[in-house]
């Protein structure tokens, strides 16, 4: 194991962690432990329906300067958008531990919502962003097309705005770098079967934009030592997020403590975070 790896000296926010799935409830305490002891000092936990955003944003209160916390619907979800459900999002927002607005965007892979139910549910949360002038946490998987069309047409309005777990072409990738984004990159990048074409794309990311995530409990980092994944049942969380920062390091050619430091303040500017507690 390297020191990289072992967290020795790290600073690191996971910019999304999914902590309020039901995976962790049985061990949350330990698994913030295991994040510190690892250099995660800072996560930004995801909230992909109203019900896990209301969660994450109690969570983020229970744990001030540590958790921070996002509100959107997944396209997944996307059948389930209302006014109601717009309104109860907004006031979320109002909570300063809420930083971000999203999961949001397009998922033609899955098609759990139909693609027009998607796209609605997409257009009424950038209209939100915009209203609310808060940062776009957003998801695209198979829709780059019609995606990419729809955030070209409010990209002006938005605020900052990041590409979560980035898995798509380097011809994507630098489509959002045009739109001036923001880029996550997951334990993807890590899957040698799934994610080889990501260390290539990955030195096209600017310093600037660049930010790292687990997206907790998915997306398990195949580098990681299986003696230290074992007992969680390869259940993701975000004291593996040294390994995903080892990978990104290693294929932009830069030092892991760089890419920890400047994905760091990415972070910390792109959510307005407070320093590490």
């Amino acid at each position: 194991m390297s020191a990289v790896a072992a967290g020795a000296g790290l600073d690191l926010v996971d910019i999304g962690a999914n902590l309020a799935h039901d995976s962790f409830h049985a061990d949350f305490d330990a698994m913030l432990e295991r994040a510190r002891a690892a250099g995660v000092t800072q996560i930004v936990v995801t909230g992909s329906s109203l019900a896990s955003a209301e969660q994450a944003l109690l969570l983020a209160q229970q744990r001030p300067g540590r958790l921070y916390a996002t509100a959107g619907l997944h396209p997944h979800h996307a059948a389930e958008w209302s006014d109601a459900l717009g309104a109860r999002l907004r006031a979320l927002a109002a909570a300063p531990e809420l930083v971000s607005m999203g999961e949001c965007g397009l998922d033609y892979f899955r098609n759990f919502a139909t693609h027009d139910e998607q796209r609605h549910a997409f257009a009424a949360q950038l209209a939100l962003a915009i209203e609310l002038r808060k940062p776009l946490f957003l998801h695209q998987r198979d829709a780059h097309a019609d995606f990419l069309a729809m955030l070209k047409e409010h990209r002006a309005e938005l605020s900052d705005v990041v590409v979560h777990c980035f898995t798509d072409t380097r011809e994507a990738l630098n489509d959002y770098l045009a739109l001036d984004c923001h880029i996550g990159i997951t334990g993807w990048i890590c899957d040698e079967r799934r994610g080889a074409h990501l260390l290539e794309a990955v030195r096209d990311i600017p310093d600037a934009r660049l930010l790292i995530e687990t997206d907790a409990p998915y997306l398990l980092p195949r580098n990681a030592p299986k003696h230290l994944t074992r007992d969680l049942h390869r259940r993701n969380e975000p004291a593996f997020l040294p390994w995903v920062l080892e990978a990104v390091a290693r294929a932009r050619a830069q030092a892991p403590g760089e890419v920890a430091r400047l994905s760091a303040a990415n972070a910390r500017r792109f959510f307005g975070l407070s320093g590490p507690p």
